[in-house]
């Protein structure tokens, strides 16, 4: 499942992101990607203990936390901490999958990558390339969203960056380990999650089918769950 999060940061959350990112250093991308994603990969990258990228990430974590559709979508149990990533001109990531597993060093937590998310920080008339396609159960699907905007998408599927040929493309990139670890499972509770919604929009809170539809919701989390 595709899931395209709108305005997770905000235009002014967007600037400030930039901003401190213009003043870091940025180093070979492969440090963060396993033995066969690195023959692959070609871009620059924030060193992930570097001040710039904790405080950085501390903002979207936040975001995350107020964003309704993420949390519909993810069911989070733990977020790697994000990373940045660029791209310049010539620049590529080829064909790959992300590693099942993600280790956090501090906490010596392990994370299990049930989703990958790409959070967009420059706008997509400032570069050309650079979209993010990846191959799902409907062919291939290409991604090039509004700075602030994310894609959550299963980290299992196979996906690429395609070069830049004009401008840089900035972005915050992560995992998310969900509490609902089966990717059918989790699409089917984020579709009646969206139809609740949107009944009770119609017909209130306190309606009979707004609270049987909400009982099958959080009984179904209860069964597949995994904290």
């Amino acid at each position: 499942m595709l899931v395209k999060i709108e305005s997770v940061l905000s235009e002014e959350e967007v600037a400030h992101s930039r901003s401190v990112l213009e003043g870091t250093t940025w180093i070979d991308g492969r440090v963060t990607a396993g033995a066969q994603s690195a023959l692959a990969k070609h871009n620059l990258q924030v060193p992930e203990d570097a001040p710039q990228a904790r405080a950085l990430g501390e903002v979207v974590l936040r975001a995350l936390g107020r964003s309704l559709a993420f949390n519909s979508a993810a069911v989070p149990f733990r977020v790697f901490p994000p990373l940045f990533n660029r791209y310049d001109v010539g620049m590529k990531f080829g064909a790959h999958v992300d590693n099942a597993i993600r280790f956090i060093a501090g906490p010596n937590i392990r994370v299990r990558t049930d989703l990958s998310a790409t959070l967009f920080l420059t706008d997509p008339a400032d570069y050309d390339g650079g979209e993010l396609v990846i191959e799902d159960t409907y062919g291939e699907q290409s991604v090039k969203f509004a700075a602030g905007d994310m894609v959550l998408y299963p980290a299992s599927s196979l996906h690429r960056v395609e070069a830049i040929t004009r401008g840089s493309r900035w972005a915050s990139f992560f995992w998310i380990q969900s509490m609902v670890k089966d990717d059918g499972a989790r699409g089917l509770l984020y579709q009646l999650d969206q139809s609740i919604t949107k009944t009770r929009a119609e017909l209130g809170d306190t309606h009979e089918a707004v609270l049987g539809l909400t009982a099958v919701y959080h009984n179904l989390l209860r069964r597949w769950a995994e904290v």
